[in-house]
């Protein structure tokens, strides 16, 4: 039996959801004006992601670190942090509220492969972080994970599945643990 057969891989023609040329440009323009700018550049920084077609709210901060595959599929609320190092791995939408804090070295991960087939097909499912989470340090997402109003993710956890919200979740897999505020 074979597992995988990769010379029969192919991606769906209209999966990057823009031209290669368009992804090729964005790739260029983040390891350079998006990855040199000054650490205080914030506002460059959201031109550059809003310039690609990414939805970015008020007082948004991107470090220049932070990794974005397509801009085009990223959709950002009010005052949210994208720390050091963070990776949105968006080949399918993220959508981040307001209000959310991404410490450092977060990966937010839409997409991944049908191992079941032997032609490895690729997928992409929406990841969405509801208004005021805060995802601490080396936090992975899952494709089509959603995280609660309000929860956070204890460090070096690895979210596989939904979380509610206004809860503390820790682990790999992540389980919630104790509320975050109690009511």
């Amino acid at each position: 039996m074979q597992y995988q057969d990769l010379k029969n891989f192919t991606i769906p023609e209209t999966f990057r959801g823009k031209s290669k040329v368009t992804v090729q440009l964005w790739w260029i323009v983040q390891a350079t004006l998006f990855a040199w700018s000054p650490q205080v550049m914030y506002g460059w920084r959201r031109f550059l992601l809003r310039l690609f077609g990414a939805k970015i709210g008020k007082g948004v901060l991107f470090r220049s670190s932070v990794r974005v595959t397509y801009p085009w599929n990223l959709e950002v609320g009010n005052y949210s942090w994208i720390g050091e190092d963070c990776v949105i791995y968006n080949l399918g939408k993220i959508t981040i509220g307001s209000n959310v804090a991404l410490a450092h070295k977060v990966y937010l991960n839409t997409g991944g492969h049908d191992y079941t087939k032997p032609s490895f097909d690729i997928f992409a499912e929406p990841v969405i972080l509801e208004d005021e989470c805060w995802l601490t340090n080396d936090v992975y997402v899952a494709p089509g994970v959603t995280i609660g109003k309000g929860t956070i993710i204890a460090a070096r956890s690895s979210v596989l599945k939904n979380m509610p919200e206004n809860k503390i979740c820790v682990g790999t897999p992540a389980v919630p643990i104790k509320d975050r505020i109690q009511k």
